[in-house]
């Protein structure tokens, strides 16, 4: 069983993903925190396996908040509404293993947790901007996006998964300025 703690400040929001990831048959929502303070607290008494947050919230941010989980070894998914320059790459160095955005469907984020169990990183395209990340980096994100395993799926399913890949590629190599090909 998945052990998660959401924190998120608007209250009809974390009850809704509370309730949706509670219908999962592998994931509990063990804590719901309203603000980042809440969140650290529920992590270090509860050891979660994943801390979802929202980037922005009182008292301490997401970022914040998971810069000071990272010695709990809980993993760490940080939502937001939109992208923001320089919040990409203060996620990568504060170890966030997701970085989403909230208009996601519910089933995305489920998939996410179990891909982010399995030692995966989940990063948003639409998330990642320039000014914070390195060539390097967006590189190391590129393969990570390459390691979906999809040789037992039907032919249908390897298709559309190589169209999804292929998007993301678009997507990075236009924001890293190299022609794709």
């Amino acid at each position: 069983m998945i052990r998660i703690v959401i924190a998120e400040d608007q209250e009809m929001l974390l009850g809704a993903m509370g309730s949706l990831l509670n219908l999962e048959e592998d994931m509990e929502v063990v804590g719901q925190a309203r603000n980042g303070e809440e969140a650290i607290t529920l992590v270090k008494r509860l050891q979660p396996d994943v801390c979802i947050m929202d980037i922005e919230m009182p008292e301490k941010s997401g970022l914040e908040a998971a810069e000071a989980l990272k010695p709990f070894g809980c993993k760490v998914i940080i939502l937001t509404t939109f992208a923001r320059a320089g919040y990409f790459g203060r996620a990568l160095k504060t170890g966030v293993r997701g970085y989403l955005l909230k208009d996601s469907p519910s089933e995305e984020l489920a998939s996410s947790i179990r891909s982010i169990i399995e030692g995966k990183r989940i990063y948003s395209p639409e998330l990642m901007d320039d000014d914070s990340c390195d060539y390097g980096k967006k590189m190391e994100v590129l393969e990570l996006l390459t390691n979906d395993p999809i040789m037992n799926k039907t032919p249908n399913q390897q298709r559309n998964t190589m169209g999804t890949v292929r998007k993301y590629f678009s997507t990075i190599l236009d924001k890293i300025k190299l022609p794709a090909g």
